[in-house]
């Protein structure tokens, strides 16, 4: 097929893609605009469709594709996050200075009794978790299923939680 028939056929078949169109973007100028913008992405990649198939599902294809793609742009382009919340806590001075380096000691002191009072079976997974063993090396360093990894680091987390909540901080 010759670039001119070519272009021909998908003047003709690009009529059937408006209703889509307009059902994916709900509006009759953006309808248009994807319309156009699926015709002009087909005229430009003619050697990738292959004869003998579907064409009118090759641009329902493209087009589908390049909704999704504008849609993806536009909403990562307009998400707003509200980071006040955040941002407070960000520039405090009690978060970038230790009043007292022995407190510090002192705490830290207090993290590693709770780990020591884990039991073993307990505490060798969730170090191992913590140093930055994936779970999956982690079952099959100690032969256990993935799962009792996961649980027992759970279980862990929950102790040490419960052991260390005079550091828990009032939101």
């Amino acid at each position: 097929m010759t670039a001119i028939e070519f272009s021909n056929v998908i003047q003709r078949v690009a009529q059937t893609l408006r209703p889509v169109a307009f059902n994916l973007t709900r509006d009759t100028d953006d309808a248009k605009d994807l319309v156009q913008e699926t015709v002009l992405k087909a005229l430009m990649n003619r050697e990738k469709f292959k004869a003998g198939t579907n064409l009118k599902a090759w641009l329902y294809t493209i087009m589908r594709n390049t909704f999704i793609n504008n849609y993806n742009k536009i909403t990562k382009r307009s998400s707003n996050i509200d980071s006040s919340e955040y941002l407070q806590y960000l520039n405090t001075d009690e978060n970038y200075i230790t009043q007292n380096k022995g407190t510090a000691t002192f705490v830290m002191n207090d993290i590693n009794k709770a780990i020591a009072g884990l039991s073993e079976e307990h505490r060798t997974p969730f170090m191992m978790y913590y140093v930055g063993y994936k779970y999956t090396e982690i079952a099959e360093k100690l032969e256990i299923p993935i799962g009792t990894v996961k649980n027992r680091i759970h279980i862990a987390r929950k102790e040490l939680k419960q052991n260390l909540k005079v550091y828990k901080q009032d939101a």
